[in-house]
């Protein structure tokens, strides 16, 4: 005998699935308010997601084991592919972590300090170029977050930067729009179709990254970026990843990591203008550190750090996280049957007043007097599956936060800045418009 599932609203899978696409964050919270720690939603097919939110329930889902839950990524995998590791499973995801862990171990990732330091400082420079003053900052960022990529993680030469910058740019954009999260909108029905659009950027991509591989693996010389190191990386048999084992992890360290990041730094400036206090403290930290700070300086300023860590708790760029039980499985109580799908809620779970006291205000002191628990605060999922690149995320978030606020004045133009869906991610509606100015 299974318990029933958790209460929910009863609208049609469609209708909820609009709801989900259009107002997702307000929607969860009034499920919240009205059913407590454990909800049920309803996908566009009306199949049941128990929702859980509440730190043990989370602990229970996080350090299940393998034969337990499952990831349920599944509608990611037209656009990331097959072997991306946020979809795989059991001992082929153990194996393909093991050999993506070793390039984003600390001293490694230090490598690019340098390097996000100065393509932070070219792409305001670029912005501001002209004395132009307003502009959107989340494009900046993501021009950031994609020159990065390119450079550390592709190892593209200067002369290909732009034509892999537009290619890279047309995969997001056509892969974030929701509707082609639809499976029948996924197929190329004419011209005007979404799914024309995913499809042609799709096989751009692919080409792109089976091509920057194959380049790799024929180069001579050393090479730090972390395609080398993927592409040397043996298991425990001294066995390579395929070509399209790389390419698809590519695909998600490529096009998904350079949305978050870009989000995430998009929603500290929002948050760092809008919170009484913040700003002052942040730069007198930031100017403690000299006028052409190291840039490793800024990932070791502890204010700056906090403000990192609380916009990450108050706007998660990926409120939720799904898996799906291969067995029944008991969370909190509840018997589920096999085959249910289980979404731990970050965005809810960030929210909790009796883990954070005053829970919508922005403070990043919270994270200077006291720890939290990984159940407690999990930007970046949990357990076995967090996400490999947080520490790299972060690290770019300290510099190119530190670089913008150390280096100009900045005042936001959209106070009320209100969350909408692309895909995984909650970035500004706007792009974080923005008057800036150099400081003296």
């Amino acid at each position: 005998m299974y318990d029933p599932l958790p209460p929910g609203p009863r609208a049609p899978g469609l209708l909820q699935a609009l709801r989900w696409s259009t107002r997702a964050l307000p929607f969860m919270e009034r499920c919240q308010r009205r059913f407590g720690d454990l909800f049920t939603l309803r996908n566009f097919r009306g199949d049941p997601i128990v929702f859980v939110h509440h730190p043990e329930g989370i602990r229970e889902v996080m350090t299940a084991d393998a034969e337990s839950l499952r990831v349920s990524n599944l509608l990611l995998e037209p656009a990331l592919g097959s072997n991306s590791l946020l979809l795989l499973n059991g001992a082929r995801h153990r194996r393909e972590r093991r050999l993506m862990s070793p390039p984003f171990h600390g001293q490694r990732m230090r490598l690019y300090a340098g390097l996000i330091h100065e393509v932070t400082k070219r792409a305001l420079e670029r912005a501001t170029a002209g004395g132009r003053r307003e502009l959107g900052l989340h494009p900046v960022f993501r021009d950031v977050s994609l020159d990065v990529i390119l450079r550390a993680v592709l190892g593209v030469p200067d002369a290909r930067l732009a034509e892999a910058a537009e290619i890279l740019r047309e995969a997001t954009d056509s892969f974030t729009t929701p509707l082609v999260f639809i499976p029948p909108l996924q197929r190329d029905l004419g011209p005007a179709s979404p799914g024309r659009r995913f499809q042609r950027a799709r096989r751009r991509v692919r080409t792109f990254l089976e091509g920057q591989i194959e380049a790799r693996r024929e180069a001579t010389g050393e090479h730090h970026d972390i395609l080398s190191l993927l592409i040397a990386a043996r298991d425990e048999h001294g066995e390579a990843m395929t070509t399209e084992e790389i390419r698809d992890e590519l695909m998600t360290l490529t096009v998904a990591g350079h949305e978050t990041t870009a989000t995430a730094l998009a929603w500290a400036v929002h948050w760092v203008h809008r919170a009484p206090g913040v700003l002052p403290r942040l730069r007198a930290e930031l100017d403690a550190l000299g006028p052409e700070p190291d840039p490793e300086a800024y990932a070791r300023a502890p204010y700056l750090a906090a403000v990192c860590d609380e916009t990450m708790r108050r706007m998660p760029v990926v409120p939720n996280v799904g898996r799906y039980a291969k067995r029944s499985f008991t969370l909190m109580g509840r018997r589920l049957p096999p085959g249910t799908a289980i979404a731990p809620c970050i965005y809810l779970t960030h929210l909790r007043p009796d883990i954070y006291p005053e829970p919508r205000e922005f403070r990043p002191e919270r994270f200077l007097e006291r720890s939290f628990s990984p159940f407690e605060y999990l930007p970046f999922g949990g357990g076995a599956r967090r996400c490999l690149g947080a520490a790299f995320a972060l690290f770019e978030m300290r510099i190119a936060l530190g670089v913008l606020l150390r280096r100009y004045h900045v005042e936001t133009l959209d106070a009320r800045t209100v969350p909408v869906r692309r895909t995984i991610v909650h970035a500004p509606r706007r792009e974080t418009p923005a008057r800036v100015r150099a400081r003296a």
